[in-house]
């Protein structure tokens, strides 16, 4: 039988937490930020955690955690 193999383009992407939920970084929050205000930055620099509704299809991507 062979391997299941995990989705190397989400795995760059996603991570997993302790408790099992799926973490991700925003976009835009590399270049061009002298016209973005500080709160939109702020915001950006953080993880954010991936909705209930797409868990489902990122757990197929990334099989082996």
């Amino acid at each position: 039988m062979p391997k299941i193999k995990t989705n190397r383009a989400a795995a760059k992407r996603f991570k997993k937490t302790g408790s099992g939920k799926i973490v991700y970084r925003k976009s835009h929050a590399s270049h061009i930020l002298t016209k973005k205000t500080t709160k939109r930055k702020r915001t950006l620099r953080k993880g954010h955690i991936v909705d209930k509704t797409n868990r489902k299809e990122i757990k197929l991507l990334l099989p082996n955690g």
